[in-house]
């Protein structure tokens, strides 16, 4: 009798352990064919080891041979996470490189592959709350330079984009630039640092490459060194900006990224928790300008101000498709 139900107790252990083993060996579906829980799909990015580098020669050896769909990003992040990157190719596939989580931001890094050929190194911020914040391309293999074009990661992180190549004097030239992720939602640069020809290496616009599709953004311009950059902010009252200016042939310059608040239909102003500049923006037509009420000062020379106008730079019309 005791052996008996020992011996039934000994089958339900047995079948215990082989449903409990056989559930923990179901690989997760990132097709995006089904429903992913959001710790499964943050599970197949794994945490990364900082400082970390690659070059464009070898961009995806880091990377998972894991494909996660398409459409499990979007079960997560809007269209736009990739739409800023890619426009409007949707043929692509992406593989996991890692995740840097730190405590306001998880940043995740991963390639996305076109083809055999393309392939680009991409970064993609969220908040604590895995809510979408900011997304870019830091590396990719198709540029077809005579550069030598790197990505290294500190631990903050800051992600340094380098150039480099040899002279014509056999001297080493580069040029780098430093981005992070900020607190006013879009990447920005901190390092800019070259050896190579200074009209060749002119300031990097850090806004260049967002949306643009707002009222009043675009770029307003007097020359290549005196320019306000205005790109679409978070809602329709909401822009980003980076000024740059040069005056007195170069001896007094001024540089300022930020955000501006609408608050009239056309005039803006910018104003930020413990810096002490103020400054103005009124639109007029194709025309903007800018003017500080505060102390600047931390951000341009003594011997001169934001306090200009600009003209707003004409977009390029997009060429029409005859349909036969």
């Amino acid at each position: 009798m005791h052996s008996m139900k020992f011996a039934n107790q000994l089958v339900i252990i047995l079948l215990s352990l082989f449903i409990w083993v056989g559930c923990k060996s179901d690989p997760i579906d990132l097709s995006g064919k089904t429903t992913v829980k959001e710790k499964d799909f943050l599970a197949a990015f794994k945490p990364m080891t900082l400082p970390f580098s690659v070059a464009d020669t070898n961009i995806d050896t880091k990377a998972d041979t894991l494909v996660i769909g398409k459409e499990v990003f979007l079960q997560f992040y809007p269209d736009s996470a990739f739409s800023n990157i890619m426009g409007k190719k949707t043929i692509y596939t992406i593989h996991p490189i890692g995740l840097i989580d730190k405590e306001k931001e998880k940043y995740l890094l991963f390639i996305i592959k076109e083809n055999k050929k393309k392939k680009r190194l991409v970064v993609l911020v969220a908040n604590e709350k895995n809510q979408f914040l900011a997304s870019k391309e830091l590396l990719n293999n198709f540029e077809g330079t005579e550069y030598h074009r790197s990505l290294s990661i500190n631990k903050e992180p800051t992600f340094l984009i380098s150039r480099e190549k040899m002279g014509n004097a056999n001297e080493m030239l580069f040029t780098r630039a430093g981005w992070v992720y900020n607190d006013a939602g879009f990447f920005m640069v901190v390092i800019n640092d070259s050896n190579e020809d200074p009209a060749k290496t002119a300031v990097i616009n850090p806004l260049d490459t967002l949306p643009k599709l707002n009222k009043f953004s675009g770029d307003y311009i007097k020359d290549k060194n005196n320019y306000v950059s205005i790109r679409d902010g978070k809602d329709l009252n909401t822009y980003l900006f980076f000024i740059l200016f040069e005056k007195s042939n170069g001896a007094c310059k001024g540089e300022l990224k930020g955000e501006f608040k609408l608050i009239k239909p056309a005039e803006g102003l910018y104003s930020k928790n413990g810096d002490p500049c103020l400054i103005d923006f009124t639109f007029n037509s194709n025309q903007l300008k800018i003017k500080e009420q505060g102390s600047c000062g931390n951000h341009r020379g003594i011997k001169c101000f934001f306090d200009d106008r600009y003209t707003k730079k004409r977009e390029p019309r997009k060429k029409k498709v005859n349909k036969r």
